[in-house]
């Protein structure tokens, strides 16, 4: 034989963790449906567990209240400030391209300079740094309208996500089931079950608090900058809040977004408003985060933001929002994975010492 049985073992596993791969990477459009999903089902578990043993129903008939409730909850909300939003909304987008020609033309530094008294020497200035930086804007526009474009195409997913949701809710348990009557040894099962019951505790408690965070910034968001007469209020509000699910990027794409949008419609209390965005994100960042978060996921900053990234090129916005999940599930396998391979490593020294040992009694 060309190769030992041991060699071949190795090769045939990496061969088929490769085709894995190449079929997870073929269909990603469809895995990352099946991901929100579960997160959703995650979302929603607590709700349907309560009504479960509230009404003392049978679990079908919580999932079916549950979803009744969230879709009027939803209506409601839209009914009271959907008109507004919608509104807001309508006018902000009929401004881009005004804004637009106004920011590649440098034609903004005349306005802003007109309105704030600088001097003809500054605005001209400003004015050639926006001109000598066309390309740029225009590329970082370009890129935003098709990254928002692709986003909008994948907007069916708002109708199959809860759909494939209930399946999860219904049948979580027989599917986690399912899983580890794959492995046929018991420390493998023991393995695969502490590892579920890991992840299943992260990300359950992720986001939740992940959607507690989001919503605060998006409802002290709408108040803050409707008081302070922020333009279109509401709609930068709903961003921010948005965008809170990203960790590290995406507060700071709403605050450059808010403050780009003041700037071009010629907003006074400019100062005001970055000092504001500035205390929140301390607030938000040390003083709610550590309440709601728990530390539970643990995550640096470096490895959040390398998650970001690489999920943004694999799937765009919709793997920018799955990024720090995926990024904790893979820290808690390693995790797992290292501890089981210190116990194995404590129990071969272990039977080595007595043995050796014995060999010097005899």
């Amino acid at each position: 034989m060309l190769l030992d049985e041991k060699t071949t073992r190795v090769l045939i596993t990496l061969l088929l963790f490769a085709a894995v791969l190449g079929f997870a990477w073929a269909a990603r459009a469809v895995l990352i449906a099946f991901l929100f999903a579960i997160f959703f089902a995650y979302l929603v578990a607590p709700l349907v567990e309560h009504v479960r043993n509230r009404a003392r129903i049978s679990l079908g008939r919580a999932i079916v209240i549950v979803y009744i409730a969230i879709g009027a909850g939803l209506a409601l909300l839209l009914l009271f400030i959907g008109p507004s939003l919608v509104r807001e909304a309508q006018k902000l987008t009929s401004t881009i391209p005004d804004l637009y020609e106004k920011i590649t033309t440098g034609q903004i530094a005349w306005t802003l300079g007109s309105k704030r008294g600088w001097s003809h020497e500054t605005i001209q200035k400003v004015q050639a740094f926006m001109a000598a930086h066309r390309d740029t804007i225009i590329g970082v526009a370009g890129d935003l309208g098709i990254r928002l474009t692709a986003l909008g195409k994948n907007a069916w997913w708002l109708v199959i996500i809860p759909i494939l949701s209930v399946f999860f809710l219904k049948d979580g348990s027989k599917i986690s089931g399912s899983v580890l009557d794959i492995f046929e040894r018991r420390s493998q099962r023991e393995f695969a079950e502490g590892l579920m019951n890991d992840i299943d505790q992260i990300l359950a408690h992720y986001i939740r608090a992940q959607l507690i965070l989001a919503a605060l910034t998006g409802v002290v968001f709408c108040i803050t900058l409707i008081v302070m007469r922020v333009p279109y209020g509401y709609v930068l509000g709903a961003i921010a809040g948005c965008l809170e699910f990203i960790p590290v990027v995406g507060p700071a794409i709403a605050a450059l977004v808010i403050i780009g949008v003041a700037i071009g419609m010629g907003y006074t209390h400019l100062l005001l408003l970055i000092a504001f965005l500035a205390v929140w994100r301390v607030i938000q960042d040390y003083v709610n985060a550590p309440r709601i978060m728990g530390g539970r996921v643990e995550l640096h900053p470096l490895a959040a933001l390398f998650g970001v990234l690489a999920g943004a090129e694999v799937a765009g916005v919709i793997g920018v929002y799955l990024s720090i999940p995926v990024v904790a599930t893979l820290r808690v396998l390693w995790r797992r994975w290292r501890a089981q391979t210190a116990l194995r490593s404590l129990a071969v020294t272990e039977e080595v010492v007595p043995k050796s040992e014995r060999d010097r009694a005899a």
